[in-house]
């Protein structure tokens, strides 16, 4: 074979040259459309399989703490406390806020001021001093009150709304309207409503809305909750822990002559369901429940069919009507039972009051 000479030579070493700035070019362009597509550095696709997934996992745990957060900054946030300071009535906000917090102090059976209640503060059930995200937060109270509710038939401003609860979860008296304690728990829950347009309830307010089962809430598997994770902290007997002064709960009893009354909110399933579900066990939250909505309901049922004090009921809901589908007291405008009404199933009650009610409209 002939030997090239130098013009051929040159020739071929440039065509080796092209061809290898080619390959070059497509290994750049091949590398830039793979971290485009998969959003991982080739290297570390070529490294081993564990690493992709590795490397995938932490992204998509990036994207679900993003989503989290971003859900998270939706919900109702309480003031800062320290704004407090910069009211005309500070002194009596601050007030409000201190018997949120330490009822059982003020106006429990051995409170300073005097005996009004069970020995439980508001906060027991309105945690954090009533500004917890779906922890039966007041957030909504301030701005949708005065308003009608069907319980009482007729419209309650928020002197009503407190008494309520005094008389009811606190199984105590009302407060005097104008007794430096009303004023000042008024004070507070406006302050915290203060800003948010009138009517409105943001997200966050009141308690989470679960689903309803497709079957009865069951006792029985709600004793087994309770044990496993409500019992440490509320007791055997759900007698609750109070603190070193003997005078205010640590943690508050859940049934018993020092709990709520049949009359209370929580007495309800669907109430009682939707706050432990987002609230317990302690360090429960919305974002991070602990219980499935299973356990939630079962708990509820477990918990509600013990016995504690009775209230006369004789004057709610005089618009039979309009009781809700888990109120557990006759008479009612349906046929279902008392029972159902308490443990359910209650998609069908809801579905004859949808029925009902889109009748009547006619």
């Amino acid at each position: 074979m002939e030997q090239l000479n130098d013009n051929e030579k040159n020739l071929v070493k440039a065509v080796s040259r092209l061809t290898q700035l080619i390959v070059a070019l497509s290994l750049i362009v091949g590398f830039i459309m793979v971290v485009q597509y998969t959003g991982i550095p080739t290297f570390t696709r070529c490294k081993n399989k564990e690493a992709v997934w590795a490397a995938a996992l932490a992204k998509a745990k990036a994207d679900t703490l993003k989503t989290k957060v971003d859900e998270k900054s939706k919900l109702w946030q309480a003031p800062d406390t320290n704004l407090i300071a910069g009211e005309a009535n500070h002194d009596l906000i601050t007030y409000g806020r201190e018997l949120i917090a330490n009822t059982a102090y003020y106006l429990g059976p051995k409170g300073k001021v005097y005996a009004a209640s069970n020995g439980m503060n508001c906060q027991n059930c309105h945690l954090d001093a009533g500004t917890k995200a779906f922890g039966n937060n007041y957030s909504a109270v301030a701005p949708t009150y005065p308003k009608f509710r069907e319980r009482s038939g007729s419209i309650e401003n928020i002197y009503k709304r407190v008494n309520d609860c005094f008389e009811r979860s606190l199984n105590g008296k009302g407060l005097d309207t104008n007794s430096k304690e009303m004023q000042a728990i008024t004070a507070y829950i406006k302050w915290l409503g203060k800003g948010l347009k009138k009517g409105e309830k943001p997200k966050g307010s009141g308690l989470t809305e679960l689903a309803y089962l497709n079957r009865a809430a069951d006792t029985e598997k709600g004793k087994d909750v309770y044990i496993q994770k409500c019992k440490l902290c509320h007791g055997d007997k759900g007698e609750g822990k109070l603190k070193p002064d003997g005078s205010t709960y640590q943690y508050p009893p859940l049934w018993g002559d020092l709990s709520y009354n049949n009359g209370a909110g929580l007495y309800r399933l669907s109430r009682f369901a939707g706050y432990v579900k987002s609230n317990m066990p302690l360090g429960a939250t919305y974002e991070t429940p602990q219980l499935s909505d299973e356990e939630a309901w079962d708990v509820a049922a477990f918990v509600n069919s013990q016995a504690r004090p009775v209230k006369d009921l004789s004057k709610d809901w005089p618009k039979i009507a309009g009781k809700p589908v888990d109120h557990p007291f006759g008479p009612y405008a349906d046929k279902f039972s008392e029972t159902q009404h308490k443990y359910g199933p209650f998609e069908p009650i809801a579905e004859f009051k949808k029925k009902q009610k889109k009748a009547n409209t006619k």
